[in-house]
């Protein structure tokens, strides 16, 4: 019995050895382990921006990107086939926002009537509405949702038409004292490009470009009046192409679409100070005339009114 105490013992003590020799070694792995996570978490932190970009990317990439992918051949299939066309001829009337595409568009149109079907199926069932209100109320939001892309890009573009249409004065008026003291018509082009902001200036810088690559500066005039809906831009584009087909001064045709133009701002000026008088009437009538009705006849009819009850 001695013998296997003896035996047993000798074994106990080399197991505690190797038990003591293995967390000594496991610790300094968990150790350089950790310090090796803190120098890639230092390197990562000092790293530039757009390698940190690259190896961590953004929510956006992770899932809304593969999911919009997912579902770009269903929406294709909701849409029309002349779909693709239109939704280009508004993104080139909404100045072509950054990371919207046709493709990106008909994946919003699908996920938006998903997510508004399933606002809508909520909605309802948190009120309790029955069967036939149900698939009203959820139809119209899902068709709201469907619609909301669209009408996301008329908005952008409506602003966007907007915002010209408040520049071309100022525009032709720096356009033509640049062609009068001498410069050419491109160059006073981009002088108002360069000196300008706003969705005009991108247009006209725009048209230089076009120029640039080879396009007649007839044919890159056209493609700006098929970029907007301004009635004075596609009439400016219009001279400006009359004007360099027959050879007539384009200093003379700047300045009379320059007046012209400045004589149509004034005329809307006053169109729309004259329609204030018409457009005051509903809120006078609905909401300003009860209350100061209520105001002034109030405690009148508070007093006829006890004074009849008195009698009564």
């Amino acid at each position: 019995m001695s013998t296997v105490y003896l035996v047993v013992g000798i074994a106990g003590i080399f197991a505690a050895l190797f038990l003591c020799m293995a967390a000594v070694t496991l610790s300094d792995n968990s150790a350089r382990g950790i310090s090796k996570s803190l120098a890639v978490m230092q390197a990562f932190s000092a790293a530039p921006q757009e390698m940190r970009d690259e190896l961590q990317p953004s929510f956006h990439d992770r899932v809304l990107t593969p999911l919009m992918d997912r579902t770009l051949g269903v929406g294709k299939k909701l849409t029309p086939a002349d779909f693709s066309e239109r939704i280009r001829h508004k993104l080139e009337l909404a100045g072509n926002p950054r990371g919207w595409t046709t493709d990106r568009v008909t994946s919003l149109k699908f996920i938006g009537f998903v997510v508004a079907l399933v606002i809508g199926l909520v909605a309802t069932m948190l009120f309790g509405l029955s069967l036939l209100p149900s698939l009203a109320v959820c139809m119209l939001i899902a068709v709201a949702g469907y619609m909301a892309p669209n009408m996301y890009l008329y908005q952008l573009g409506y602003d966007r038409t907007q915002k010209m249409e408040r520049a071309l004065p100022d525009a032709l008026d720096l356009l033509t004292i640049s062609v009068e003291s001498g410069l050419g018509f491109d160059a006073a082009l981009a002088q108002v490009a360069r000196n300008t902001d706003g969705p005009l200036a991108d247009e006209f810088a725009r048209v230089l470009q076009e120029m640039q690559i080879g396009l007649g500066r007839g044919a890159a005039l056209r493609a700006l009046a098929d970029r907007t809906h301004v009635p004075d831009v596609r009439g400016f584009v219009g001279a400006m192409v009359q004007a360099d087909a027959l050879g007539i001064p384009i200093a003379q045709v700047l300045r009379v679409q320059s007046k012209e133009i400045r004589t149509k701002r004034r005329q809307k000026a006053e169109e729309a100070a004259q329609k204030v008088a018409i457009k005051i009437l509903i809120p006078l009538i609905f909401c300003i005339l009860p209350c100061l009705f209520i105001a002034v006849l109030g405690p009148a009819g508070i007093t006829m009114f006890e004074a009849f009850s008195g009698r009564l």
